[in-house]
């Protein structure tokens, strides 16, 4: 609420900076992957990102894993597309690690060697890029969106597109919108991520946590006993070593809570607070496990965000869909991973699983393990998101992806993981330009034809 009055801005004309059959708002993996997809088909697309590089929490958030590609058995491959292409070609510059088999981890990724990838998947579709480059306003004219007003170093400028897609993570297109969202009170709380030197070399790890054990000192156990000394929350850690490093240790372990990042303010001091942790954290090793001589090597350039606005669509995807593995005919993307809730008012996190397990995970404490459902004669082994969760309504030519996509707080605990949202984008790329084709609203765009362009390009459709 403004309590300070207000200022007229005055009104003044602004150029035209681009013009697009498609632009892409927001430069995620998600987004980027929304943008190739749309400029393979032949689209003009023009991608508008505020960081200095693509790949949004991956990389500027310093989130280092992507998921199992395969079902819970780790038989059939469910997902494909630019993600496995992407992994692939990580892997010729030893930029990537697998972990076969695990509930937790799929790959691992050199997320610095991840930019450059992106940029040059970026070049290589012929897709125009602009960095550093904010959003500030939708443009309507009669009522329909017509453009989006940006400002970078060169000032304020439109661009004009006949599609657009949302790939913000906050929803911002949307909001400004006004279009009908859920905040929710109990949102999953942001962490700060770091890249740590001096970890250690071992690999011992625990399929859920990562952690290799410090020399002479429990780091979870530490959390737990110092965590008044240092005013540190209890929260729930994790991490991995930069592939091809011997000791930097890219660790998870902040939890700011009641941060609402999608209000500036809350933003900042999120911001602040996540770094303050890290260095407590640093702080009660030293004291504490002197033998341990670690450097903070990397901070990332944006907290990582876990969830803010959810875009109200064609269809909200909920727990049951998710954990009775529901199958959809306009699904455009699989998934695996298992519901993954970090709560909002009280430490650790919960899981449940397609086979009807749970468990509740306070690092510390003995693991809470019981079932959400009695025994099937046979589970789920993967669950899928339809086009419907996609598409806001009230504009023709606007399209969400990403971990603003309409769910339940039980179905976004499984499908916001990064394998699952990259999918997302594909497919918002692959429909508008569909539509843009077909001249038709993106809620005209037949599931059966966008499902068939989509495996033509290599997706994983079941």
């Amino acid at each position: 609420m403004n309590t300070r009055g207000w200022i007229q801005e005055e009104a003044k004309s602004v150029p035209v900076i681009y013009e697009a059959d498609i632009c892409v708002l927001g430069g995620s993996c998600t987004g980027v992957f929304a943008a190739v997809r749309a400029a393979r088909l032949g689209a003009s697309v023009v991608i508008v990102e505020k960081q200095n590089s693509f790949g949004g929490v991956a990389t500027s958030g310093l989130v280092n894993i992507w998921h199992s590609l395969y079902d819970t058995t780790f038989e059939q491959p469910i997902i494909g597309g630019l993600t496995a292409e992407t992994v692939a070609r990580l892997g010729k510059r030893g930029a990537v690690a697998e972990e076969k088999k695990s509930h937790s981890v799929g790959y691992v990724l050199n997320t610095e060697e991840l930019k450059i990838e992106l940029d040059e998947l970026i070049t290589e579709a012929g897709v125009q890029p602009y960095l550093h480059t904010m959003f500030v306003a939708p443009v309507l004219e009669d009522g329909e969106l017509t453009a989006i007003l940006v400002e970078n170093k060169s000032g304020r400028g439109a661009i004009k597109a006949g599609m657009f897609i949302d790939a913000t993570g906050d929803g911002d297109l949307c909001a400004r919108l006004q279009l009908p969202h859920t905040n929710g009170d109990r949102r999953q709380p942001p962490t700060t991520c770091a890249k740590i030197g001096g970890w250690g070399s071992g690999r011992g790890f625990d399929d859920v946590t990562g952690f290799n054990s410090l020399q002479g000192l429990d780091l979870n156990k530490a959390l737990l006993q110092h965590k008044a000394e240092f005013d540190l929350p209890e929260g729930f850690g994790w991490g991995r070593f930069v592939p091809g490093s011997k000791d930097v240790y890219m660790y998870a372990g902040t939890r700011v809570y009641h941060a609402d990042c999608q209000d500036g303010l809350s933003l900042t001091q999120s911001e602040i607070e996540g770094r303050r942790q890290v260095r407590a954290i640093m702080d009660m090793v030293r004291k504490y496990g002197p033998d341990n001589q670690l450097t903070l090597l990397s901070l990332p350039s944006y907290i990582g965000i876990r969830e803010t606005r959810h875009i109200h669509c064609a269809y909200r995807l909920t727990g049951t869909d998710v954990l009775y593995g529901v199958r959809f005919q306009d699904a455009i993307a699989n998934g695996s991973y298992r519901v993954d809730i970090h709560h909002s008012d009280k430490p650790g996190i919960t899981f449940q699983y397609l086979n009807g397990e749970q468990a509740y995970v306070r690092p510390g404490y003995p693991v809470e393990v019981g079932r959400w459902r009695e025994e099937l004669a046979e589970d789920p082994t993967f669950y899928q998101i339809p086009y419907r969760c996609l598409i806001p309504g009230t504009y023709t030519n606007l399209l969400v992806c990403g971990r603003m996509i309409d769910v339940d707080p039980v179905a976004y605990g499984a499908v916001r993981v990064m394998v699952n949202m990259n999918q997302t984008g594909e497919a918002a790329g692959v429909a508008a330009y569909l539509a843009l084709r077909g001249e038709r609203s993106v809620s005209d765009v037949d599931p059966q034809e966008l499902r068939a362009v989509l495996r033509e390009g290599g997706s994983i459709i079941l």
